[in-house]
This record gives structure tokens, C-alpha cells and sequence, in this order.
């Protein structure tokens, strides 16, 4: 077939349900009409571990309005069968209501439902609860860790004992909870043996299966509803425990039930970005090429299941170097189970890796980017497999001239502007472009008109608008003529709304469906004697703005809409397709980025303040060249709250999360937030998929932290191996 023009993708459109959220007609978890509606509040454990021993619901059941108390005394039984269609770590997950149990503070442990969500939230602060309390664990530095999953190639300690450069640095991570603007909630509702969900979630297919597992019903039996997320970043990619809540008390209730996480409960109710203790130790000749490197890696999980994320593949394949060992371990601990955050273990890793780069490259008196393009791979060493494309080396060309990295001055604390140190740090970074199997439904109207269909998400990377971009120029329409359904398990199945793979999965889906309707309308009109593409070779025809006509003669051809009228055809349809091809994998699949930061710091208060950012991305095909920049400030806002924010706290006494709130846990606003620019480089990746796109959400995160510290040091001469970088730490 003739190749469509490309006059959606590529363009920088506005969003198609812009309009939709600034009016506040965009309806969120919360904000579906259901009649009969009754409000649930969760009454959170006082403890970090132990056992019920009571609880009295006397003066929570005398408040006007509430209608019920359940706890585990009196909830029903649930099957809670194993589910593979999840996104549950290996381990024995919560099970709400079902024992005396307490695994981690804030557990629920009843629920209170009532007539209006105030008398909900008070009944629920009226329930006194009694326990059995054991001692928690906590700390990740004081809890036994569990055996560690390993990998290998030559020799990493023979090669540090022999190497004419050695370091052996230790770098900490807090935790980071993801605090969405929409809070979590759902909303339950039973129609016999049917169950009915309005659900926060990035994964309505994953929402499905869980609840089915959860209550023992066919998947059929679970619809799931989520038609628009307020940010997730991560912590809607499982179903969470309130959930399971909502749907029990709806079916003790026999009508359906609200429930709203609140702020507080969010650091508890929902996952986190595990903190990390990271010990890596390298050694290298006396002219910056890489020898070897030693990574040891403890990270929290809780103590009923094990969360584990793609933390080790930076530091196999992202420098060259012949010997590499690593130990990564989980550490049980009473707290409620982590979840992946935007760009989950790779930003982690990078923060260590490019932070130690950074090291090195002073010790050794070379620009950091020599040092990194000195150690530049010729192939994915961890497999041996070539790259799909690797364009790393020219996001640091663009982004060292773009930036004006020719001006920064290599000494510490040599550039000064008044009581403000200056200085300019960069990193690398690297995220793997994930691919799943999805499906869309695309169905051309009589009118000319196009409903395309997938169960995928839109957290607000703008899914709506680049998969219509997509499906318009797939189809020969314009953007207006094309609907796209999402967030409904009604829908074809997707994948996760996670990992950067959307766009790769579900769009290539898309791709799929629309170009198998096209084929359908031109083999139609070929093939029919009273079309004036009668006779005409389908691969020569091709499709702009509804019309169909023959590439090298425009004034022969039709619309749909003539000829599926003509044809009493009401509409054409097709089910598209995407998976990954079978086998083993041919290449190595990455997007790339290198991420320039400078920054000023008080020289008298330790002050941190960044100034500019500017991000390079290898991030194949651009389909929306607007979102992709707002994914960027995005992702590089994201950086800046995990270099010098955000920092969840824990008394280690009880496991109470002590800053669970927007007040004390700091995230950055407007102040905070520099001049910063983004370049993508152009080109595609076809070796992954037929768009050609290698995913951004997680890429743009990744490399901002460490830029921003490896800045710091440039500023200051200190080196901060801790995050968040704290005016402590620099005085």
C-alpha cells in the first residue's frame, strides 16, 4: 500500500481533551454520578505490627448517618485466588478484613460507611481499636536482607585489586511517594453477580483481574472504569487494597460505595519508591577507560511481598568495561509493599552510576564527557546483542553546545556571582523501550467519522491526543473526525499504562486496526463498478481528509462516506493488533538522554538553587512534539523534587510515616522550577515497533538527579552521595 501522509503525527497539537480538563468536565475516580451512592472511610492501624485484640464500634455506629462498621470480625470470607494477570509481587498479598493481622502501619483495619463522606470520616475517628503490638522493623541499615540476585561477567574483584584507579563510594536514596494531584479512590457497585469499578488505576485490565481473583468471579463479571487519571507516575499500576475495600462494603451494603483516599492515607494506601543503600566500587587505567565495576544494592520491600525493579541493566551495558559483578537484595520490612515511580530503578541507578563518573573524571582531571564517550560500547555487552539504535554520543555533541558546556570551569568553587557559587554538572541516562501485546478496535462511521477503541489509559502524557494523531493518519482523517475511547475493560486489552510503552504498544495497535479499515474502504472501492477508483491498483490509492484517490491522479477518487453509502454499509471495522515478536530478541532496545544542569548555591546558607536544565533525547519518532516537551518538564520537575526534595520520613519507633502530608513533604512549585529546553534528536527505531517510537515518560526522569548533584559539586567542591541534597549537608 501506498504510505499515508503524515499530517497529525509530527505536528505539535494541542490536546484533544484539553478543553474537557480545564472545564472540569473531565470526570475523575471520584467524580462519576452513581445513584445510591454511600461513603466509606478507612480506619488506618495505630500500629507497625502486631494483632487486633478489639474493636469498638459502639460510638462510631451512634453518629448520625453512619449505616455500618466491618472489620474483620464480620466481613465475608473472600477467595483472594492467585492471579497472574497482575502486577502483584511474588509473596502473599494484603488481604483486607480476613485475619487480626497487622503487617505495617496504616493498615486497614475496618472500614466505615455512611450516608455522606463526613459522617464517614467521623464515624471512622470514633472506631477504637485494641492491640497485641510487637516490636517493627523499619530501618533498612538494621533489617537482614534477603539472598541477593546476581550477575556477572569476567572478573570484577581481580580487576579492582589490579586496576591503576580505584573508588569505593556508598550512596543512599530516600524514599519518594509518588503524590498524585487526584487522590486515589474508587467507587463499587454490585448488579447481581456483576461487579462495577470507577477506579483510579493506570491498568484497567490489571483492576479486572484482580478483583476477579480477589472474589472468586470471572474476569466477565468485572467491568472496570477509568476514563481519566489525575498523574499517577507509577502508583496506579496494581490494584490496591482500598479498592478491594470499596468493592466488599458495596456488596455487605448491597448498594454501591465511595471510597477516597485521603492525603495522608495515600503514604500508606498506595506504593513508593523504595530507598536504596548502593555501594558501588570501580576501577579504571590512568586514562578513564572502565576496568571494572562492583555493585552492591539493598533496597526495602515489605515483609509479605518482594518488590523488585529493573535496577541492574544500567550498570551492565550502559558503559564498556570487561568485568562487572552485582548483588541486588530486597530487605523485609513492616511496611506497606513500594511500587514502581517514573523511571523505576533506572533513575536510581543512574544517580549512583553517573554521580561515580562524575568522580572519576575529576580524580583523573578529564571533562566528564570525554570520560563517558572514551567508554562508549559497540554493543550491548550484557547480551552481546547490537543496538536498535544507540545515539549517545550525539545527544552529548548537541547537548555540550547547546548548553554552552565550553564555559563550565572544572575547578570547584570557581565561579562566583556575589554569595552564590555557579556551577554545571551533566549525566547520561538510559531507560529500555518496553513493547507488550495490546489490541485496538477501529470502526469507520457512515459519516465518515472514526471510533477507535483500546482499554489503555491516560495518566497525562496525553494518550487520548497521540493515539488519535495516530489513527487520523492511519485512516486518511483529520483529528476531528477521529474518536478515541479509553479506560474501560470493555475495550480491547492493553498492557500496563506504565514502563514508556504505550505509545509503542497500544499506538502500533492502533496503527494496526486503522490501517486494516483503510485497506477495507479502497479494496471496497476498487472493486466496485460505480466508484470512480474502479479498476484502480489499492497499493497506488491513498487517503487525505476522508477522501480516497489515486496517489499521482487526485481528481479520481471518493469519500467513505460516498462509498459506504453507496454500498449500505453502515460501517467498516477491524480489530488491530500488536505483539512482540517471538524468539529471542534480535537487538538491544534503549531510548537515551544526556541532561545538563547548573545550578547557584549560598555559599553561607547551602542553599540549592537550579537555574537551567536542558535535555537531549535518542527517543525515536516524536509523535506529538508538544507533549513530548511536556513530558520532559515533567520528568525534569520530577528530578529536581528527588535531587533536592522529596523525602518521605519514618519513625523507625512504629513505622508512622512522620511528614505524610503536602506540607512537609516537599515537592517543587513554580519557585523551584528553572528555564529548561529539550531536544530530540530525529529519527525512529523500526527495529522495535512499527511506529517506530522507543518510549519517553520514564527516559526524560532518569540523569536529572545526578546531573544536579554532579552540578552541586562543581558548584561547591562538596560531594553529596545522599539524596535529597540537603542545606545541611553542604554547610
Amino acid at each position: 500500500m501506498s504510505p499515508q501522509p503524515q499530517a497529525a503525527v509530527g505536528a505539535p497539537l494541542s490536546r484533544v481533551d484539553g478543553r474537557l480538563k480545564v472545564t472540569g468536565k473531565a470526570l475523575y475516580a471520584a467524580e462519576h454520578d452513581v445513584d445510591g451512592v454511600v461513603y466509606a472511610a478507612i480506619v488506618d492501624s495505630g500500629i507497625g505490627r502486631g494483632r487486633i485484640t478489639s474493636i469498638d464500634t459502639r460510638a462510631a455506629l451512634a453518629h448520625p448517618g453512619v449505616l455500618r462498621v466491618i472489620s474483620h470480625r464480620d466481613a465475608p470470607k473472600l477467595p483472594y485466588r492467585d492471579n497472574a494477570g497482575s502486577n502483584n509481587p511474588p509473596g502473599r498479598r494484603l488481604r483486607v478484613f480476613q485475619d487480626d493481622r497487622v503487617l505495617f502501619h496504616g493498615q486497614p483495619v475496618a472500614v466505615v460507611v455512611a450516608t455522606t463522606l463526613q459522617a464517614a470520616q467521623h464515624g471512622a475517628s470514633l472506631v477504637e481499636v485494641g492491640y497485641d503490638a510487637e516490636r517493627s522493623s523499619t530501618d533498612l541499615r538494621e533489617a537482614e536482607a534477603d539472598e541477593p540476585t546476581r550477575y556477572a561477567r569476567g572478573d570484577a574483584e581481580a580487576a579492582l585489586r589490579s586496576a591503576a584507579v580505584r573508588m569505593d563510594l556508598t550512596y543512599r536514596t530516600a524514599r519518594n511517594h509518588h503524590n498524585p494531584m487526584e487522590p486515589h479512590a474508587a467507587i463499587a457497585r454490585w448488579s447481581g453477580p456483576r461487579l462495577t469499578v470507577w477506579d483510579k488505576t493506570q491498568w484497567v485490565v490489571g483492576t479486572q483481574n484482580e478483583l476477579a481473583a480477589v472474589f472468586g468471579i470471572p474476569a466477565q463479571a468485572v467491568r472496570v472504569i477509568s476514563p481519566f487519571v489525575g498523574g499517577a507516575f507509577g502508583s496506579g499500576l496494581r490494584c490496591w487494597p482500598h479498592v478491594v475495600v470499596a468493592a466488599l462494603a458495596a456488596r455487605v451494603m448491597a448498594r454501591p460505595v465511595k471510597v477516597v483516599l485521603s492525603r495522608r492515607q495515600m503514604y500508606f494506601g498506595t506504593g513508593f519508591r523504595p530507598s536504596y543503600e548502593y555501594r558501588l566500587r570501580l576501577g579504571s587505567d590512568r586514562r578513564g577507560r572502565l576496568t571494572a565495576m562492583a555493585h552492591e544494592m539493598d533496597a526495602e520491600t515489605s515483609s509479605y511481598e518482594k518488590f523488585t525493579e529493573t535496577i541492574m541493566p544500567a550498570g551492565q551495558m550502559l558503559y564498556s568495561m570487561p568485568n562487572v559483578s552485582q548483588a541486588y537484595r530486597t530487605v523485609p520490612l513492616d511496611v506497606n509493599t513500594p511500587l514502581w515511580m517514573r523511571g523505576p530503578g533506572f533513575a536510581t541507578a543512574s544517580f549512583v552510576i553517573e554521580s561515580a563518573m562524575d568522580e572519576l573524571a575529576h580524580q583523573l582531571g578529564l571533562d566528564p564527557i570525554e570520560l563517558r564517550r572514551r567508554n562508549e560500547p559497540a554493543e550491548d555487552e550484557s547480551n552481546g546483542l547490537p543496538f536498535s539504535t544507540r545515539r549517545l554520543r550525539e545527544c552529548y555533541t548537541v547537548g555540550a553546545r547547546e548548553f554552552g558546556w565550553d564555559r563550565r570551569r572544572p575547578e570547584p568553587r570557581s565561579r562566583r556571582e556575589g554569595d552564590w557559587l555557579i556551577g554545571m554538572g551533566m549525566a547520561a541516562g538510559l531507560y529500555e523501550t518496553q513493547r507488550n501485546t495490546a489490541q485496538a478496535r477501529a470502526r469507520l462511521n457512515a459519516d465518515g467519522t472514526a471510533t477507535v477503541e483500546a482499554a489503555a489509559s491516560d495518566m497525562g502524557p496525553g494518550t487520548y491526543t497521540s493515539q488519535t494523531q495516530v489513527a487520523a493518519d492511519a485512516l486518511g482523517l483529520t483529528m476531528g473526525a477521529v474518536t478515541f475511547r479509553l479506560g474501560d475493560s470493555l475495550f480491547p486489552p492493553t498492557p500496563p499504562h506504565g514502563g514508556s510503552m504505550t505509545m509503542a504498544s497500544v499506538g502500533s495497535a492502533v496503527l494496526d486496526g486503522c490501517d486494516q479499515v483503510r485497506q477495507q474502504a479502497i479494496k471496497l472501492a476498487v472493486e466496485d463498478r460505480r466508484s470512480p477508483l474502479y479498476g484502480a491498483a489499492a497499493q497506488d490509492v491513498v487517503v487525505r481528509d476522508g477522501r480516497m484517490h489515486v496517489k499521482d491522479d487526485p481528481a479520481r477518487g471518493e469519500t467513505y462516506r460516498q462509498l459506504l453509502a453507496r454500498n449500505n454499509r453502515t460501517h467498516l471495522e477491524a480489530l488491530g493488533s500488536f505483539s512482540r515478536p517471538s524468539g529471542a530478541e534480535r537487538h538491544s532496545y534503549y531510548a537515551y538522554n544526556a541532561t545538563f544542569a547548573e545550578v547557584a548555591v549560598d555559599a553561607t546558607l547551602g542553599l540549592v538553587r537550579v537555574r537551567r536544565m536542558l535535555g537531549v533525547y535518542d527517543a525515536g519518532r516524536i509523535i506529538s512534539p508538544k507533549l513530548a516537551h511536556s513530558q520532559a518538564i515533567g520528568g525534569i520537575v520530577g528530578g529536581i523534587g528527588t535531587a533536592l526534595l522529596e523525602h518521605t520520613v519514618t519513625d523507625h519507633r512504629d513505622g508512622r510515616i512522620v511528614n505524610a502530608n503536602l506540607a512537609d513533604y516537599l515537592v517543587p512549585v513554580n519557585a523551584d522550577v528553572p528555564d529548561i529546553k529539550t531536544i530530540y534528536l530525529d529519527g525512529e527505531d523500526r527495529e522495535a515497533d512499527p511506529l517506530g517510537v522507543k518510549g519517553l515518560g520514564e527516559l526524560v526522569h532518569i540523569g536529572v538527579a545526578p546531573a544536579i548533584a554532579n552540578a552541586v559539586f562543581n558548584a561547591t567542591g562538596r560531594r553529596i552521595r545522599e539524596l535529597p541534597i540537603t542545606a545541611e549537608a553542604l554547610l
